[in-house]
């Protein structure tokens, strides 16, 4: 559930809004009552002012023979808008009547009736809008700002507590550290401030070092925090100057999320905004609540991430399947996304420059007479090839691959058909458990399900269901809290096929209340036109029993097709998706003097082949960013390790598939491919 977030708007009051438990003193009292009874006096008198002026009009217009038709065209309009105005009125005064009560004063509420009517929170509203104001428009323009957010010296994972009393004895590493994070808070603030983040006004800079900044563990693209406001806000001050009674209600805590240094590789973050706009029209996920140029602010849930033992426990995989079927039928593909195909195509196409960049500088280091004695103290030297092959090797298996794939799918438009909107990321850490009050809804059996929030939306768009089972089920195999190898791929955790169908099964029985559910089953079964599920007929046939009996023997042999068809897809799909992850890894990788000697093979490139386009050249070097050389590479993810463990897996579906033979691969890579091998 989300966060607590104020609805309080941005202008002032006099008297803050009561709760429930207070009392009004007299003086607030009477005076709303007298707002009450000024808004009931202008209404009845401004009904008698509309009333006289309808019956001087009609009477002026009964007088003007010559004008007789003018006239009663301007009297027919006069009087479509007096209704209209009438009706107003009146809407008004019943909306004021309706709270009134038996103890009621002159057709007036009593003051609880009052003290409702200032609670209420208008029909539509949104919880936590974007800015000071109450937004009613769910597509308001979510607030930006041109400016850069700085988080190279608070990439560890504590440091961002409330400020405390400095001691004497620290070091000055300490020191220096402890400074970087409260310059880092004071500017998260001045963003909250600019972008006017609903409730951060009341936090002055002043407090910014008593803030709480927390980075989370478990992002693989951005650094994530969690920003809480000082845990004791000064009190707002009274009409008098003294310190209130009443202490500040805290702004909501937010979700700040600072993109990764290599991300322009692999994300297009206007279309991901896109993507996020339209997933909070259908209350999907958390909102963005403000955006600059490096990152973000996002609501917060107050909730958990699961762990990567969570997703094999077979209650929480049926909520995950139920949470996807959502997904998947609550949010419609726009026509250029199906028209565009599967998303996985589309990241491999903008990837794979940048990767045979990167392999292409690697590669030629394997072989360099230097890489012995550099290999003692660059782990990669010593693990060969990234994709267990050069790579031109493993480019030309892709395309073949994908070329297979398109055939034995039944070509590009079958599977157009198929295209669902897909998360494409579902790992433990981008599902969050919610942990509900005792008397919430989500505990209800029908709702348990509903713990369940997806977030991280990045790599979301057009995708076939047997690809996003095949991606969440690899993410079976992977620990990324692991303290020696959070890159690595432990197959033999890769779901049974007993736990693949019990996954699959539920995800096509479940049935989710959105608007563009279809009822006849999944885009799947619609692209392959499936056989429908023959209606019961009682006028012919065999007794109704027998009958009834064969038709629920039909529907469970048309479930386990339709079950048994997606495994099959899943894994062939499989296949691209740890090519894509391969891919993905690699973009990501930062070695120390690649960028250097990636620009020298471009330059000796472009030396050799004057002809080629220098300008295209030198723009794909300028998109490399630099890596900042404060940053702590010990706590660096090792992108090449898990490159080369991922394709390891793309190897060993290529040889069940036989789609590749074991002479064109290294011997010693096929010996660990077969005691790896998930052959199911």
């Amino acid at each position: 559930m989300p966060s607590a977030v104020s609805s309080q708007s941005s202008v002032k009051l006099e008297n803050p809004v009561l709760d429930e438990t207070d009392q009004p003193t007299k003086t607030e009292e009477d005076r709303q009552l007298s707002l009450f009874h000024q808004v009931s006096e202008w209404l009845q008198h401004e009904k008698v002012r509309r009333q006289a002026r309808k019956a001087r009009r009609a009477e002026a217009a009964s007088h003007a023979a010559e004008c007789v038709q003018e006239s009663a065209e301007r009297s027919s309009e006069e009087h479509h808008r007096s209704s209209e105005s009438t009706f107003s009125l009146d809407k008004l005064e019943k909306i004021l009547l309706q709270y009134a009560g038996a103890s009621s004063v002159d057709g007036l509420a009593p003051m609880q009736a009052v003290k409702k009517v200032t609670r209420r929170r208008p029909k539509g509203l949104r919880r936590g809008s974007a800015s000071e104001s109450d937004y009613t428009d769910v597509e308001a323009q979510v607030p930006s700002v041109e400016a850069f957010l700085d988080n190279s010296k608070t990439l560890a994972y504590t440091g961002g507590a409330g400020e405390e009393t400095a001691d004497s004895s620290s070091s000055s590493k300490r020191s220096k550290g402890r400074e970087a994070w409260v310059t880092f808070k004071t500017e998260i603030l001045r963003l909250a401030h600019t972008l006017q983040l609903r409730g951060w006004r009341k936090v002055s800079m002043e407090n910014a070092c008593d803030m709480e900044v927390i980075r989370l563990s478990g992002a693989m693209t951005n650094a994530i925090y969690v920003v809480g406001p000082p845990k004791n806000l000064p009190p707002p001050k009274t009409q008098s100057g003294s310190a209130s009674v009443v202490p500040r209600k805290p702004p909501p805590k937010l979700l700040l999320r600072i993109y990764g240094p290599q991300v322009d590789h692999l994300i297009d973050r206007e279309k991901e905004l896109q993507i996020l706009r339209r997933l909070g029209r259908k209350n999907i996920g958390p909102r963005v609540l403000g955006t600059f140029k490096n990152g973000r602010f996002e609501e917060y849930f107050e909730a958990r991430p699961l762990t990567a033992k969570e997703l094999r426990i077979p209650e929480t995989a049926k909520q995950i399947a139920k949470r996807m079927r959502e997904l998947h039928e609550g949010i419609e593909l726009l026509e250029e996304e199906r028209e565009g195909g599967p998303m996985v195509f589309k990241n491999w196409d903008k990837w794979v420059d940048r990767c045979e960049q990167v392999t292409t500088w690697l590669d030629n280091q394997l072989d360099s007479p230097q890489n012995l004695a550099k290999a003692a103290t660059e782990p990669w030297r010593r693990r060969g090839y990234v994709c267990g092959v050069p790579w031109a090797v493993f480019r030309k298996a892709v395309e073949n691959y994908r070329a297979w794939l398109l055939a034995s799918c039944g070509g590009f438009s079958e599977i157009k058909k198929q295209l669902v909107f897909a998360h494409n990321d579902t790992q433990y850490g981008n599902l969050l458990r919610m942990e509900p009050a005792t008397q919430s809804p989500l505990l209800l059996p029908a709702n348990e399900h509903k713990q369940l929030v997806v977030i991280d939306f990045e790599y979301s768009s057009a995708n076939t269901p047997g690809f996003e089972f095949a991606n969440h089920f690899t993410e079976w195999c992977y620990n990324y809290h692991d303290e020696e190898r959070p890159w690595a791929c432990n197959s033999r955790l890769y779901p049974v096929p007993e736990e693949q169908y019990r996954f699959v099964s539920t995800y096509l029985t479940h049935r989710p209340n959105v608007g563009n559910a279809s009822p006849q089953g999944t885009p799947a079964m619609r692209g392959r036109n499936a056989a429908a599920i023959t209606p019961l007929n009682l006028d012919d046939g065999p007794e109704p029993n027998c009958q009834q009996s064969q038709v629920e023997k039909s529907n469970e042999e048309a479930l386990d097709a339709e079950i048994k068809y997606l495994m099959h897809q899943t894994r062939l799909w499989r296949v691209m998706n740890s090519a894509q992850w391969t891919a993905w890894g690699i973009v990501q990788a930062k070695i120390p003097g690649m960028e250097e000697g990636i620009a020298e093979m471009a330059a000796a490139s472009r030396n050799a082949s004057p002809e080629k386009n220098d300008e295209h050249a030198s723009e794909q070097g300028a998109k490399t960013p630099t890596v900042d050389a404060d940053v702590d590479e010990d706590e660096e993810f090792d992108y090449l390790a898990y490159s080369q463990d991922r394709a390891l897996f793309f190897w060993s579906d290529l040889l069940a598939l036989n789609l590749v033979n074991t002479d064109d691969l290294p011997a010693p890579m096929v010996e660990h491919i077969r005691a790896r091998a998930v052959d199911y």
